[in-house]
């Protein structure tokens, strides 16, 4: 339980505080999620899950007392409460199922990952100039593919002797955290939400997929790093007090 509070603790300061969370255009990026990933990772599922459920209801104690125009959406349990929950199930058992896959096929699927996103992007960026698309959607897709490239690096060259099923199951976390929430608001308030926006409803998907990313990068960035020491910090405090 000691765990649970301290964990809790730090989401709630997070969500009461313009801390947790990082403006990215009329949206916010978070990082609130990153007591949840460390619980469930330290601590088993329930742990969090626990702490998912404390980082959902600051989530709707920041749509009120702290609004944007899109605030209201984060009033629905559904959208601020079910995938934080889950972000804490969905992190252990892939870092469980990480554990026992090994190293080397670890970063294998590491690899894979990054530069799936990096193709993704690079189809993007050659897209936007044979369109001529405008100025502001070429530059955001070349600021994410720069993003990627430093995640790239910080997960397969600097942080290459860490655990990577602490950073393949932070990615799932964080995955899980900005997926399941933006998939909840374009169910039930897809086309209200965009508006709110002042951008076009009928391209409601596109643009909340495009919010997705461009949250969902650096937020798994900052996560990965920070996950990462702390946990490392807290196995290493752990063998010294278990010798």
């Amino acid at each position: 339980m000691a765990i649970i509070g301290v964990l809790g603790a730090i989401s709630a300061v997070l969500g009461m505080t313009p801390l947790g969370f990082i403006p990215v255009g009329p949206t916010r990026a978070t990082i609130m999620h990153i007591p949840v990933i460390i619980g469930a990772i330290m601590e088993g599922p329930v742990v969090g899950a626990l702490v998912g459920l404390i980082f959902g209801l600051f989530s709707i104690f920041n749509a009120i007392s702290n609004p944007t125009p899109v605030s209201v959406v984060f009033l629905n349990p559904m959208v601020s409460v079910v995938p934080r929950i889950l972000i804490g199930l969905v992190t252990y058992y892939v870092y469980s199922a990480l554990k026992k896959l090994g190293n080397k096929k670890t970063l294998t699927l590491l690899y894979l990952l990054w530069i799936g996103i990096i193709i993704y992007l690079g189809i993007g960026i050659f897209s936007n100039i044979k369109n001529s698309d405008s100025v502001y959607i070429l530059l955001m897709n070349i600021g994410l593919m720069v993003l990627t490239l430093i995640a790239f690096y910080i997960t397969t060259v600097r942080y290459k002797h860490s655990s990577l099923d602490v950073i393949l199951s932070t990615i799932a976390g964080t995955i899980t955290n900005t997926g399941l929430v933006l998939t909840m608001i374009y169910l039930f308030y897809g086309t209200m939400f965009v508006e709110k926006l002042g951008l076009d409803p009928n391209l409601a998907s596109k643009i909340i997929f495009g919010i997705g990313v461009t949250n969902g990068i650096p937020e798994g960035i900052i996560a990965i790093i920070i996950v990462s020491s702390v946990v490392n910090a807290l196995k290493g405090r752990r063998k010294i007090e278990g010798e």
